[in-house]
C-alpha cells in the first residue's frame, strides 16, 4: 500500500509503502469494540463507595425494648430502612479492569489502525517539527493541511516545540509512538503519523 509522505507545509515529499499486515487488513469491530471497552475499563477510578451499617457512626443500642409496645421490632438504628443508617448494598471501591490477552491488544491496534487507512483517514508527514513554535501558527498549519479533528503521532521523542504549540487546540493530540492506543485512534477524525512513528510500528509488528 502506496502513500503520499506530505511536510507540515503542505508540499509532496516522496512516497512511502507501507506494510499489508499492518495497514491493510479488513478491519473487525468486535476486537474494536472490546479493546476500547477494555481501555475505558481500565482507566476507571472505581472509587465511588457508600456507608454500609458496620461503618455508620452511630448507637447501635437497641431502640426501644423487644414487646409491648405494639411496634415493630428493631434492633440498631443503624439498619438501612432508618434515616441516617447505612446503605444496603450500595456501590464499593473496586476496580473495573479487566482481562484481555496481549494478542488480541496487538491485533486490535493492527486493525485500529487498517480502518483508518480504509476510511482514507490516514496522512504520513516527513517529519512533526514546527518551524515557529508557537500556537498561532501550527493552527494555521494543521487548518491548511485541512485538520481540525486530528491525532498526531511522532517519533520515540516528540519535538518539544510543536508538542507545547499544539497542546492548546482543541480535537487535536500529539502523543509518541509508544503512546498510540486504540481508543484515540477511533475518537479522532484522522491520524497524522511521522515517518519515524511508521518506522516504529513495523519494527514492533515485524
Amino acid at each position: 500500500m502506496d502513500v503520499t509522505v506530505k511536510t507540515l507545509e503542505g508540499k509532496d515529499a516522496g512516497t512511502l509503502t507501507l506494510a499489508d499486515e499492518i495497514f491493510g487488513l479488513e478491519p473487525r469491530e468486535d476486537i474494536l469494540q472490546r479493546m476500547v471497552r477494555w481501555q475505558l475499563a481500565k482507566r476507571q477510578q472505581g472509587t465511588h463507595q457508600s456507608l454500609g451499617r458496620a461503618e455508620i457512626a452511630r448507637t447501635g443500642a437497641k431502640l426501644y425494648k423487644q414487646k409491648g409496645t405494639g411496634r415493630a421490632r428493631h434492633g440498631s438504628a443503624r439498619a438501612p430502612q432508618f434515616r441516617g443508617g447505612g446503605k444496603a448494598h450500595g456501590p464499593q471501591s473496586r476496580s473495573h479492569a479487566h482481562d484481555l490477552p496481549k494478542k488480541v491488544r496487538a491485533l486490535a491496534l493492527r486493525h485500529a489502525l487498517s480502518a483508518k487507512a480504509k476510511a482514507g483517514g490516514l496522512i504520513v508527514i516527513d517529519d512533526l517539527v514546527a518551524a515557529e513554535a508557537k500556537t498561532k501558527a501550527v493552527a494555521k498549519t494543521f487548518a491548511d493541511l485541512g485538520l481540525s479533528n486530528a491525532l498526531l503521532i511522532g517519533g520515540a521523542q516528540v519535538d518539544a516545540g510543536f508538542s507545547r504549540s499544539a497542546r492548546n487546540l482543541a480535537n487535536i493530540d500529539v502523543l509518541p509512538v509508544q503512546g498510540i492506543n486504540v481508543y484515540d485512534i477511533l475518537r479522532r477524525q484522522t491520524l497524522v503519523l511521522s515517518k519515524a512513528a511508521v518506522e516504529a510500528l513495523e519494527e514492533r509488528f515485524k
